[in-house]
């Protein structure tokens, strides 16, 4: 984060059990490099950013578009980020 990056690609990925959308990737190019962090469930939320984990009706686990949304945006503080969505099922 410290790279100030003008963009950033999220991917919400299947994690284990593999119905469950609980696996976070962040892509961010910076100069001629792109840096990739990856996220995993613990408990009711991420290991690493804390953004909460949601459940439905069925007990599938799943994150939110909003709250990764709102945690890239606290966490850069910049008016200018791109934020986009990157979907694998």
């Amino acid at each position: 984060m410290e790279k100030k990056p003008k963009s950033i690609v999220y991917i919400i990925a299947k994690s284990i059990p593999a119905r469950n959308l609980t696996s976070l990737k962040l892509i961010m190019p910076i100069e001629d490099m792109q840096y990739i962090f990856v996220d995993f469930a613990k408990g009711d939320e991420l290991r690493q950013t804390g953004i909460p984990i949601h459940s439905n009706k069925e007990g599938i686990r799943f994150l939110e578009e909003t709250d990764v949304k709102k945690y890239l945006k606290k966490q850069l503080e910049t008016d200018d980020l791109q934020i986009l969505s990157y979907w694998t099922i």
